[in-house]
């Protein structure tokens, strides 16, 4: 198997059991930004402490990074902020796996982002494949008992998910590109833990401004708070690595397996189930992560 199909593939098993932790966190009544925060907060100090491990024993020095890094960085990590906000707040609307799969509709935007911002192209083989994968979220996005009305707040704030997502992914993708190194895996961190200091600083002084009792119970419960930063710093290791190996577009979609997961979890540990539409929906979605790796692999 390719490394970025692994790459991807552990991504997106860490990021489903992360979403779980915090839906958890923002039921118990932390707020979705103090739950984005969590995310964050732990990952820079532990990746320096990887990277510097790293430049011990490999007795070198961290890579330079290039021009042109910060204005992709700050464009993704600002975007992975708010992109999570919307998925923990979808939570409150719509079940874990529905709101798992709103935030796929990522994978058709990344593709019109990398063209537009990176010049990067799909086939017409990969590009039906993800659109099989956004007729599945269509049709996910439709509340039981309301027929077609799409646009609603649960919809909405799938779609704003995804939006974000995908610019977060191609800023990735162009900022661990700028990285001066041959080793994908010090590309990933080097990008990663940048970015996640500079979330850190940001989404930490918001909330101190605006939700100073959220930033404190982070910190308060930290048993709880620190498994999503380890789990978000797994993935993110993941994604990163990814992004730096293949274009974002294929990354994303076969991403999307994170859907299966997230009905496994759904409905084994929160006891949820879903509707025969959305079952034909989440299916869709995991047929075209099935031919993305076909095509790919």
């Amino acid at each position: 198997m390719s490394l970025w199909l692994f790459a991807t593939l552990l991504a997106a098993s860490v990021q489903a059991l992360r979403f779980l932790l915090q839906k958890r966190l923002a039921l118990s009544g932390l707020s979705s930004t103090a739950a984005t925060f969590a995310r964050f907060v732990y990952a820079p100090a532990a990746v320096a402490l990887g990277l510097g491990a790293w430049v011990l024993v490999a007795d070198g020095t961290l890579p330079p990074i290039g021009d042109g890094f910060w204005p992709y960085a700050v464009a993704g990590g600002i975007s992975q902020i708010l992109a999570t906000i919307c998925v923990v707040a979808l939570f409150s609307y719509r079940n874990f796996a529905v709101g798992i799969a709103f935030s796929k509709v990522t994978v058709l935007m990344t593709v019109v982002a990398g063209f537009l911002i990176l010049g990067e192209t799909v086939t017409a083989a990969d590009l039906a494949a993800m659109a099989l994968g956004f007729l599945g979220v269509v049709l996910l996005s439709v509340p039981e008992g309301r027929r077609w009305q799409v646009f609603n707040r649960g919809s909405l704030l799938g779609l704003a998910s995804g939006v974000f997502f995908s610019i977060s992914a191609v800023g990735y993708r162009g900022a661990s590109l700028l990285v001066l190194s041959d080793a994908p895996l010090v590309r990933a961190a080097v990008t990663l833990g940048l970015v996640t200091l500079l979330q850190t600083v940001l989404l930490g002084a918001w909330l101190a401004w605006r939700d100073p009792s959220g930033l404190m119970a982070v910190f308060r419960r930290w048993r709880a708070t620190s498994l999503v930063g380890a789990t978000s710093m797994i993935g993110s290791m993941g994604w990163f690595t990814a992004y730096t190996l293949q274009t974002a577009a294929y990354v994303n979609a076969v991403g999307q397996v994170e859907l299966i997961l997230s009905i496994a979890i759904g409905w084994i540990v929160l006891g949820e189930r879903q509707t025969r539409r959305e079952v034909i929906g989440i299916s869709l979605v995991g047929l075209s992560v099935v031919a993305l790796i076909l095509l790919r692999a």
